[in-house]
């Protein structure tokens, strides 16, 4: 047995695809499968193309509902349910605040104004994403609301790559996306696959390994895109209940079977903070989670044991 590899950039982000097998001909056809399948879900999901699912949706916001695939209407109906459980601190509408507030290219020198926040905040609320099972339509009641799944799409991408592995007889494999991964069966030499958990001061460093199998993880950090305006560092993730960004905590790592979870849970505990985002997870069954907070401090669920 042997592991094979292929890196590609998917969806704005880095993508490594592992598979364990025999035949590095056969591998290397599951790879490009998954690429592609990969590439199937960003075409669905992203708003760069005029002609994506979601750019339908949010270009008749206000408008009419819009008819959608079933993958498509189930993946928003799960993100509500998750906007419920975190008290809509995650929230696909979130897309209605306009980005060009928030450019974190290291030039922003001061907050946007807060006036001009509030009035793009009205825009977020998941409850006003309507769905229709029985028509299979989508539909955002207020004019100028759009939705985005940058806190859940990788995640999901994640997830169908490996199904789409599994069901093509792969027995183990890996699947990340930058970060947002997904594991299942074990390496070539039959031990479990190792991943590491990154260092927020030293990404390239991990602070702690993990041994796991049949298991995601995901990490939401603010190592990587932030601000500092009057001293005080903003990260890239927006609350959506008020429009600024958070600070307090550099990093947050979910652990669960389904990266698509993982990948949602990350981003709202974030913006819940230590206290409020451990006592979420530790109501929600096989999730767990470890936070580095600004002074590094660690914190984590109770079902985390740290050599």
């Amino acid at each position: 047995m042997k592991e094979f590899r292929k890196t590609q950039r998917l969806m704005g982000n880095q993508f490594e695809i592992t598979v364990v097998d025999t035949n590095e001909t056969v591998a290397k056809e599951h790879l490009e499968a998954a690429v592609l399948e990969i590439q199937r879900i960003e075409n669905l999901l992203t708003t760069f193309r005029e002609e994506s699912q979601t750019n339908q949706i949010n270009q008749n916001a206000g408008m009419k509902p819009v008819k959608v695939d079933p993958e498509v209407f189930n993946l928003i109906e799960r993100s509500l349910r998750i906007s419920k459980i975190t008290d809509g601190y995650f929230d696909i509408s979130y897309g209605s605040i306009d980005r060009k507030f928030w450019n974190f290219d290291r030039e922003m020198k001061e907050l946007p104004d807060p006036e001009m926040i509030k009035e793009h905040l009205k825009l977020v609320n998941y409850h006003n994403i309507l769905l229709n099972r029985e028509d299979s339509t989508v539909f955002l009641k207020e004019k100028g609301m759009r939705i985005g799944f940058g806190g859940i799409g990788k995640g999901y991408a994640a997830e169908m790559g490996k199904r789409l592995l599994i069901n093509r007889g792969v027995k183990s494999g890996v699947v990340n996306a930058s970060g947002d991964l997904t594991t299942w069966g074990n390496q070539a030499d039959g031990k479990p696959w190792t991943i590491g958990i990154s260092d927020p001061d030293n990404a390239r460093l991990p602070f702690s390994y993990m041994n796991i199998s049949n298991i995601s993880v995901a990490t939401s950090g603010n190592y990587e895109k932030f601000v500092s305006i009057g001293g005080k560092k903003y990260s890239h993730t927006i609350n959506p209940k008020t429009g600024m960004p958070v600070s307090g905590i550099k990093s947050v790592t979910i652990i669960c079977p389904n990266a698509e979870i993982a990948d949602a849970l990350a981003t709202p505990v974030t913006i819940m903070g230590t206290e409020k985002g451990i006592g979420m997870i530790d109501q929600i069954q096989q999730v767990e989670c470890i936070i580095i907070d600004d002074e590094n401090h660690i914190y984590s669920s109770k079902n985390i044991n740290f050599k």
